[in-house]
């Protein structure tokens, strides 16, 4: 009979010992999960308080990353945040960086934290633009006198230039205009018939809307100045290869176009 209630309360004994290891697996279980939580709130501007669209907020040190960009307001959410002591990393382009360290995230509610950036001044060297090419030198390195180039730009900033070669040439030394009705131009004394017009090489006729049989120049030029690239003006001892030239001599070069394949 004694041995019947040993044995009774061992098996009590054993269900409690189980009972208690159950309890005790378990909440070793709960501990062990990671409780997350939100944190949430608005980058601006520290002087003028506008909220910064683009800015990058990362929680620092976190593995995946933990990261997100600010709306257009300047708001941003993060989620999935462990709880416990963490920092903050925000960063936008132009602003210092700001370092917020041992922020407390607590499993009661979400946390909100506005984040003010100062503007960040980077001083840069000096840009200096400079020429690519002398304006008295001529694209044809045989021509050492009395010869010069010029631009498209030359020809719409010129004031009475109406985009035309011949009448921006009269703004040059020794060239007059002849009339105002027309783009013929006087070198040197010779009259405009004496003008030798070369195109990509080509010796081309008086290049002018409605040009005169005899004058050789006209109401305006038939070039649109978007064509043209820098061209050369010679008035003077001319190289070999021109040839049939009294007064001047135009070496018109057409710009390079591009063109789309779809």
């Amino acid at each position: 009979m004694n041995f019947v209630k040993i044995k009774r309360k061992y098996k009590n004994m054993m269900k409690k010992l189980i009972f208690a290891g159950y309890l005790l697996c378990f909440s070793f279980v709960s501990f062990s999960q990671t409780i997350y939580q939100t944190i949430k709130g608005r980058v601006y501007d520290n002087e003028s308080h506008q909220g910064l669209p683009g800015a990058t907020v990362v929680i620092t040190g976190s593995n995946p990353l933990i990261g997100t960009v600010t709306d257009l307001d300047g708001y941003f959410r993060l989620d999935s945040v462990p709880v416990g002591r963490t920092g903050i990393e925000v960063s936008y382009l132009g602003y210092g960086d700001v370092n917020i360290s041992a922020v407390l995230v607590s499993s009661g509610k979400e946390m909100e934290i506005n984040i003010p950036l100062k503007e960040k001044f980077t001083a840069l060297d000096e840009v200096v633009v400079k020429p690519g090419g002398k304006r008295d030198r001529a694209m044809n390195r045989m021509a050492t006198l009395s010869a010069r180039t010029f631009s498209v730009e030359d020809a719409q900033r010129y004031a009475g230039g109406m985009d035309d070669p011949s009448r921006l040439a009269s703004s040059f030394a020794g060239v007059v205009p002849n009339t105002i009705d027309n783009n013929e131009i006087v070198i040197r004394g010779n009259a405009a018939r004496g003008i030798l017009w070369r195109l990509e090489g080509v010796e081309i006729p008086a290049p002018n809307h409605l040009a005169g049989l005899f004058s050789g120049g006209g109401v305006n030029t038939m070039f649109s100045s978007n064509m043209l690239a820098n061209s050369d003006f010679l008035t003077g001892a001319f190289p070999v290869e021109y040839g049939n030239a009294l007064s001047v001599v135009f070496y018109i070069k057409l710009r390079s176009g591009n063109y789309d394949m779809r």
